[in-house]
């Protein structure tokens, strides 16, 4: 059984990247797995991890399975090296035990009974599309036990081109540009709202710095390298699963659980409205026109109803957007 990864293949896999004086090679050690997954995949067992069925409209556990397959880290580890060198180019796939990352025995201790956060966001243009995809898979079938702290840049670390991640549009400076892992954010905000209406305790999350208009204003979030992060807290005595559903023109984050909250959310009318200022952007640089729009400044308030005894209590926060600016492009002269 062999693979073979196409000259038209490692060129699409192929970048480069400065450092100090010279351009240095990478290689999407993901998109060459992806590739070479469909040839390899007669020669492997297949492993399962547990997971709940919900079709029957209670939750069914299928439970896990041990396997054995193709270790990509291992195979493809000195891939550039490889492609690089003068010798012959191949590459001897190297072989693991697969054991199931959630066990039939973990998943029926985590108490999970049903969906008890979910929410779906639209819109996004399609090299975002990509990124926001391999987000989802990378934190689809997370488990965050009780009493665990989850983190969205910690599960889709690193996000480079190494790591699956395109380049697309990003928010800097308060106007689009470019950037490798563009788009995360609309995970972010997705992955935010669920949480948000299972009861999920907010550890960190940070505000667009103007509004985008397909989310909740004052409810939602944004991700920054190492800087900006998205972490939830899962308080409740039970577990939570978080499940992602990808399709061209939309993401949907669910959480499920043992439901413990009903969960509302009161926006409050927008106040202190404030004027966009231009911005000329060099040429040369990456530029998109825009008219702008107001910054202004709006409450949400997050009704929490414990089921079991019907004690209330409310959380406020208030979100102050910048004005978005008034894009101007010097090549467009």
């Amino acid at each position: 059984m062999q693979g073979t990864l196409t000259p038209e293949a490692i060129a699409g896999l192929l970048t480069f990247r400065a450092d100090s004086s010279e351009l240095v090679p990478e290689i999407n050690i993901q998109g060459a797995s992806e590739a070479l997954e469909p040839q390899l995949a007669p020669s492997e067992t297949p492993g399962r991890d547990a997971s709940l069925d919900f079709s029957s409209g209670r939750p069914v556990v299928s439970p896990s399975q041990d396997g054995r397959g193709v270790d990509y880290q291992a195979t493809l580890k000195d891939l550039l090296t490889v492609l690089t060198g003068t010798g012959e180019r191949t590459i001897t796939a190297v072989y693991a035990d697969q054991p199931a990352e959630l066990t039939t025995d973990e998943l029926n201790k985590l108490g999970i009974t049903g969906v008890i956060g979910e929410f779906t966001t639209r819109g996004f243009a399609p090299d975002s599309g990509k990124n926001i995809r391999r987000a989802a898979q990378m934190i689809n079938g997370k488990i965050v036990e009780p009493g665990a702290t989850f983190s969205l840049n910690k599960a889709t670390a690193p996000r480079t081109a190494a790591n699956g991640f395109v380049e697309a549009g990003i928010i800097n400076d308060g106007h689009a540009s470019r950037g490798v892992g563009g788009g995360v954010s609309q995970v972010a905000t997705t992955l935010y709202n669920a949480a948000y209406f299972a009861g999920m305790v907010d550890v960190e999350h940070k505000e667009h710095s103007f509004y985008i208009s397909r989310y909740p204003p004052g409810r939602e979030a944004t991700v920054f390298g190492d800087a900006i992060d998205m972490r939830f807290r899962n308080d409740n005595p039970t577990g939570v699963m978080i499940q992602t559903v990808w399709t061209p023109a939309s993401i949907t984050v669910r959480l499920f659980g043992t439901k413990r909250y009903e969960v509302t959310s009161t926006p409050g009318p927008r106040t202190n409205p404030t004027d966009p200022e231009k911005v000329s952007i060099p040429d040369g640089e990456p530029c998109v026109k825009s008219n702008g729009a107001p910054g202004f400044t709006v409450t949400d308030t997050r009704t929490l109803r414990e089921i079991s005894t019907g004690e209330v209590r409310r959380e406020t926060r208030t979100v102050k957007y910048n004005p978005s600016p008034k894009v101007e492009c010097d090549d467009d002269d």
